[in-house]
This record gives structure tokens, C-alpha cells and sequence, in this order.
């Protein structure tokens, strides 16, 4: 996570944890990463893949559509914060440059609506992760994780009714 993208009303890297209790989260660090985080990145019995657009990728880069690389369980690596900040994330971040990406482009659903992207392929964190979990098989958490993102959105912006997409989205049943 991005420094203080936990405290900000509108993160939805938060909801993955209240589905997904073995989720890990570690504060973002570019000169000093956490030696946990580096550690798991290192376990020979996980198959890691940072999720992120592959417009973004290097020439040299493994990129996959599907988590398919090897027979380990998925370790998914997703950056959360802005998109300014999970592209500094991205470049900045030497230890995950041998990490395969997982690009899941635009099959993922966007309902986020609290903030306009400026790409066609920049979802929010709790999108992200349901598209992954149903790629990987996961229908239950990603269904569980759609459901309680699609609550979340419909109580942030109760709270914001002078946001430009609240009354539309309000007047429709939570999903």
C-alpha cells in the first residue's frame, strides 16, 4: 500500500482483507521494502504474479492473461494506491521486476465510479482482485468480493450525495 492509502475513505484494498482473511498488506517503501513482503516474494512453494496492466510491461517482461505459469498456488502482488502512486509502485520496485504480471486489462467489471480513470484499463484495488479470484477459479470470494464492494460504494456515496454519480447509482438496487 501506498503511504496513508489505508486512511482515505474511498480505498478498496481494505474490503479484499474482509473477504480474503489471509490477505497480507505492507506499507510501500522504495528505498527500504518490508522484509516480510521480501520474504514472501521469495517462497519457492507459491507461484507469484503482480497484477497489472501490460501496457505497462517492459519488453523483457513475462506477461500472462491467466494464472497458469506452474502447479504452486497463486501468490497475487496488487499495488494499491492511486494511479499516480501504484505506477511509482511499479517502476520503483526493483525486487518485483521478476515477478510475471498477470494483466486481466479491461475483463474486469468497473462500477467504481467515485473517481474517473484516466485509462481505459485502471480499475480500483477491490475490482482488481474479484476479476483475479474468478480467473482463478475463486467464484465464491469473487462473488463474495463484488457483493461487498458494490455495499461499500453504495454506503461511501450516501455519504456524498453531491457526488455527481450518487443519485444515479442510489436509485439503483445494490447488486
Amino acid at each position: 500500500m501506498f503511504d496513508g492509502e489505508v486512511f482515505k475513505p474511498s480505498n478498496t484494498g481494505k474490503l479484499i482483507a474482509d473477504v480474503l482473511p489471509d490477505t497480507q498488506a505492507y506499507q510501500w517503501s522504495r528505498t527500504d521494502p518490508d522484509s516480510q513482503l521480501l520474504a514472501i516474494l521469495q517462497d519457492q512453494t507459491r507461484q507469484p504474479y503482480l497484477i497489472f496492466p501490460e501496457s505497462y510491461a517492459q519488453n523483457d517482461r513475462i506477461v500472462v492473461n491467466q494464472p497458469t505459469l506452474s502447479h504452486k498456488p497463486a501468490l497475487f502482488i496488487l499495488l494499491d494506491g492511486t494511479w499516480p502512486e501504484a505506477r511509482k509502485m511499479f517502476r520503483k520496485s526493483p525486487y518485483l521486476d521478476q515477478i510475471p504480471m498477470l494483466s486481466i486489462n479491461t475483463k474486469a467489471r468497473t462500477d467504481y465510479l467515485l473517481r474517473i480513470p484516466s485509462r481505459e484499463e485502471q480499475h480500483c484495488t477491490a475490482e482488481v482482485a474479484a476479476t483475479v479470484l474468478e480467473q482463478a477459479g475463486d467464484i465464491d470470494a469473487s462473488q463474495k468480493l463484488f457483493a461487498h464492494f458494490n455495499l461499500f460504494r453504495h454506503k461511501y456515496l450516501e455519504g456524498k450525495p453531491h457526488h455527481p454519480t450518487a443519485q444515479m447509482l442510489l436509485s439503483q438496487p445494490l447488486k
